[in-house]
């Protein structure tokens, strides 16, 4: 894909899973990274050692991106790093599983808070410091990474539903206020994904992680570079026309 080479791309949760595979695909198709983590600062010196090999800058940063003080001090130093940031990823999240899956009237108000705090909330927290200085660049990008749960609204769900459908909404309303300035906003969301999350919730269900697999479409599960390539795709230049769009890589099925 074309139109990569030399762009900065701030990633947060980019430690592992599909933040991490982002940052190196990013890096293959010549970017530059910011590597967000939040507790796993070997997991994500080891993605920067990885950039680096591919002959790209990464560069590394400690955020909760709950809080707003922590997201503010994270910007301004990729920003005093690098000089810009091209590309935000909202990557960073927390799943389900994390809080087990009561019914939404019965899951306690402290817990959907945080889910709030956690994906709805701290990717627009990321928003308001980033977006501001992409409109004086010839061209920036956002990427929302939802979940297929924002739209399927299963029972069991409804807390991350809800704060995965909120981040989908900043990415709707950031699209159309912001495609003035020559910014493209758009969501990827995945179903199960072949991560530590994803492990945890075949663990809560009690899924063999085999049977799943035989049973899932193609005959495998989503891998993070799976979700890396839609996303990368939506920031080249062969995604330029592509704005207030929702990417589901899934396989074709809930």
């Amino acid at each position: 894909m074309s139109g990569l080479t030399n762009r900065v791309a701030l990633i947060t949760g980019a430690s592992r899973g599909i933040g991490a595979a982002t940052a190196l695909l990013f890096a293959e198709q010549g970017a530059d990274v910011a590597i967000n983590y939040h507790s796993s600062p070997g997991r994500a010196e080891a993605v920067a050692a990885q950039v680096r090999a591919l002959g790209r800058r990464a560069e590394v940063y400690q955020a909760d991106i709950r809080s707003f003080d922590d997201c503010k001090r994270m910007s301004e130093a990729a920003l005093r790093d690098f000089g810009r940031v091209d590309i935000l990823v909202n990557n960073a999240g927390i799943g389900y599983e994390t809080f087990g899956t009561p019914l939404l009237t019965e899951t306690a108000p402290d817990v959907v808070q945080q889910f709030l705090d956690y994906n709805t909330l701290g990717c627009l927290n990321l928003c308001r410091l980033i977006v501001p200085q992409m409109r004086a660049l010839p061209r920036g990008d956002v990427v929302m990474v939802s979940s297929f749960s924002a739209q399927a609204m299963r029972p069991h769900m409804g807390a991350y539903s809800i704060s995965k459908a909120g981040m989908e909404a900043v990415a709707f309303v950031l699209a159309k206020e912001e495609r003035e300035h020559g910014i493209r906003v758009n969501i990827v969301a995945p179903g199960l994904v072949d991560t530590d999350m994803g492990d945890g919730f075949l663990g809560s269900v009690g899924a063999d992680k085999q049977r799943y697999a035989e049973d899932a479409p193609f005959g495998f599960i989503c891998q993070p570079r799976d979700v890396a390539g839609a996303i990368v795709y939506l920031c080249s230049e062969e995604g330029r026309y592509v704005t207030g769009q929702r990417i589901t890589v899934n396989g074709g099925g809930f």
